[in-house]
Order: C-alpha cells, then sequence, then structure tokens
C-alpha cells in the first residue's frame, strides 16, 4: 500500500507530501514549497532514512521554496518539468511581489510525460498536464489509487489559467485526460486545500460540468 503524508507549508497555504510504501524507510517528497525545517523534522519522525527524489509537479514559487534546502540535507536529486528547468534556476525572476528570495535550483532530472520513475519501491508514471503552467505535470502512483495533482485539479475547483502560459481549453483537457484514464475511486492529492477522489469531482465540482454533460 502507499503512505502518503501531507504538510501544509508557507503563506500560501501549499500542501508537500512525502510518499512511501507502506512502512519503508525510503521515501520521495513532492512540492516541497517551505518550511525545510520542518518538513526534515517530519521526514525524520516517519523514520525515514532515505528521500530517493524530489519531485516537482511545476515550478510556481510556492511549490519550490524549499528544494534547494531540502536536496543540501538529504542529497536527493530533483526532477522537475522540463519545460520549467529554467523557472527554478532561476526562480526569484518569477516570484510575485512581497514574496522570496527562494533560492534557485538546477534540476537534476527533467521529465515531460510518460516517464515510469521507479523510486523508493513504488512507480510513479507521469503525465504531462498543462496549463496551470506550461510544463505542469502529475504524478500517479501505479497500483497505489494516488494522484499527486500538483495546481491541475482541487476539491471543488481547478488551477487558475490566468498566469503565464495559462489556457482553459488546454486545462480542460489536462482534467479530461485524468478523468479518463484513472478510476473514480483514485485519491487526489492536491497542491492546496483538501483531499478528494476523481469521481467526487466528476460529480460535484461546478468547472467540470462541461466535461460531464458530454
Amino acid at each position: 500500500m502507499t503512505d502518503v503524508r501531507m504538510f501544509t507549508v508557507g503563506p500560501l497555504q501549499e500542501n508537500c507530501y512525502v510518499v512511501r510504501a507502506s512502512g519503508s524507510d525510503r521515501a520521495v517528497v513532492v512540492d516541497p514549497g517551505d518550511e525545510a525545517p520542518r518538513l526534515l523534522q517530519a521526514i525524520d519522525a516517519l523514520g525515514i532514512t532515505t528521500v530517493e527524489a524530489i519531485l516537482l509537479t511545476h515550478t510556481h514559487f510556492d511549490h519550490v521554496g524549499a528544494v534547494a534546502a531540502l536536496h543540501r540535507a538529504t542529497g536527493a536529486p530533483v526532477v522537475c518539468p522540463e519545460l520549467e528547468r529554467d523557472v527554478l534556476a532561476n526562480i526569484n525572476d518569477y516570484t510575485f511581489p512581497g514574496f522570496g528570495p527562494f533560492e534557485p535550483y538546477e534540476a537534476d532530472r527533467t521529465v515531460a510525460g510518460g516517464e515510469a520513475l521507479e523510486l523508493a519501491d513504488l512507480t510513479f508514471d507521469v503525465r504531462f498536464t498543462p496549463s496551470h503552467s506550461p510544463g505542469h505535470v502529475t504524478y500517479a502512483v501505479r497500483d497505489g489509487g494516488a494522484l499527486l495533482s500538483g495546481d491541475v485539479l482541487f476539491a471543488g475547483s481547478v488551477g487558475r489559467v490566468d498566469l503565464p502560459g495559462g489556457d482553459w481549453d488546454t486545462l480542460r483537457r489536462s482534467i479530461e485526460s485524468l478523468l479518463d484514464e484513472f478510476a473514480p475511486e483514485t485519491v487526489v492529492y492536491p497542491g492546496h486545500m483538501r483531499l478528494t477522489t476523481l469521481g467526487a469531482e466528476r460529480a460535484t465540482n461546478p468547472y467540470l460540468r462541461e466535461l460531464v454533460s458530454r
């Protein structure tokens, strides 16, 4: 079974996840947005001895603020969407006024969608899901019933598309691809707000009515 722990961090209340096979002392960290000391303390408290990777769904500043510090403390390689590698490396050029500064990082590996990452006794299937950001990806835990959806899909809402590279039709297609591929009971671990399932969002999310009516 998959053990996913959520830690809500930073001023924008971003959800960072620590993911492992149940009982394992190896894990991955997804979207460490802020509060690196708290995240490292939590990792230690969970009995995790090895962080095998830091996975990024996208590189908006609220999702990557603790990346460099976690890498330094754990040695874990950072996996970044291919189209957003430059953003991570120059994060302060892409930060809203009043936030930061943040420590840039040069990604150790990039993904574009279609990859299967074997990490911490789990398989993470990478799905390309723009357009909250141009290179946004979603990580699906194979056989684990879990989607780490970043800022594509939320409980009762969807990712904003008024940021650079955003486009509603593209976002709609991204969400539709997830609804088509994965079972309704699949748990969605979003970048903000509470957990949900694909089935619940198909049934109740007002932004998805266009898809449901088809």
